[in-house]
């Protein structure tokens, strides 16, 4: 749509241009030749521009003809032009507004979804995840280059509000009433600490993950009513740890759980109390049949967690089953066991 706006604009001024450059030519040749061409167009430019000069001498009548059509044809040439320009700013503002409010529109409509308070350097890996996890979630950010930019990385068109996260209006506009989880990676802690006490105030349901850049903040992180907090200077720690020691395997975890675009992940499907399949045992349940899911574990409802669980295990609702596969096998297993669908996310 900009591209087609900026050709329009382009199209005005080639016909404003050939207006010009013709009348002088026409001038030139109507005047006899006695001014040069370049005299010639720089008169044509003059009356265009209704500037003017007064009567040239030497005018013939052929030269009063052309001059006067010239005049109407160059009014009619910067009306042209002026149009053009004023559509393509009246356009883009009201194109903004109403992608705006279809924006405002989507995301109000939004249930169970997940708001990310910040854009940045870590916010850009969570909004990463997210899009490959494939649910929907909304962005927080006062910068708006920050969005585009992640919107370019992932090739995605990202729900967003421009806003200060730490101001409950901007909460709200991100729907934090209805959301299913809030994620805050704003740039230091007391940043992350207002935005979570704002979204435990909004929702008290809410699960808040926050970052915590000094781990003393940690405590009153969890007081401010997160759930949990990750440092990254210890995942960091961790990481290079790993990459010292553990070279092979960290590489062989990368390549399949943590690369864009990665085939394998690990993911949690929770049985629900209706679903069909509600007490039926692993060997039950046609997760092999109908997918290539590995269950690695079970977090049963009290917390306890069951590793390599055996065929025989029964599932009782509130159960976790801890998969790892493709997102379209664990879609699948969803559906199966009759999950609710949390996502329009597109």
């Amino acid at each position: 749509m900009l591209h087609l706006s900026f050709r329009r604009v382009a199209f005005a001024l080639l016909v404003l241009g050939s207006v010009t450059v013709g009348g002088g030519v026409l001038l030139w040749l109507a005047t006899g030749q006695v001014y040069s061409l370049p005299d010639a167009v720089y008169f044509a430019v003059i009356t265009v521009s209704t500037v003017g000069y007064g009567e040239l001498p030497e005018m013939s009548p052929a030269a009063r003809v052309v001059t006067s059509l010239l005049i109407i044809a160059g009014i009619g040439a910067i009306a042209f032009f002026q149009s053009t320009l004023t559509a393509l700013l009246v356009e883009g503002a009201i194109g903004k507004a109403f992608r705006k409010r279809r924006m405002e529109k989507r995301i109000q409509a939004l249930r169970d979804h997940y708001i990310v308070a910040g854009a940045g350097r870590t916010g850009r890996m969570v909004v990463g995840e997210l899009v490959n996890s494939g649910v929907d979630f909304v962005v927080i950010d006062m910068d708006e280059h920050h969005i585009q930019r992640i919107e370019q990385e992932f090739d995605v068109s990202l729900l967003y509000v421009i806003g200060d996260a730490t101001e409950d209006h901007s909460l709200l506009e991100a729907g934090i009433a209805h959301a299913r989880g809030l994620v805050a990676c704003l740039t230091n802690d007391p940043q992350n600490l207002f935005v979570t006490l704002s979204a435990r105030s909004l929702n008290a349901q809410a699960r808040i993950v926050s970052k915590v850049v000094e781990a003393e903040n940690q405590p009153k992180m969890l007081k401010a009513g997160a759930n949990t907090t990750v440092s990254p200077n210890h995942i960091g720690g961790v990481r290079l740890a790993g990459e010292l020691v553990r070279p092979k395997l960290t590489r062989f975890l990368d390549e399949t759980l943590r690369q864009q675009g990665a085939a394998l992940r690990f993911d949690e499907v929770e049985m629900p109390g209706d679903s069909p399949f509600v007490n039926c045992t692993l060997s039950q349940i046609p997760i092999r049949q109908r997918t290539n899911l590995l269950v690695m574990a079970l977090r049963m409802p009290d917390g306890s967690l069951s590793f390599n669980p055996l065929a025989s295990e029964a599932i009782a609702a509130g159960t976790q089953l801890i998969v790892i596969g493709g997102p379209g096998d664990i879609a699948t297993l969803r559906e199966m066991l009759g999950v609710a669908r949390q996502t329009i996310y597109g």
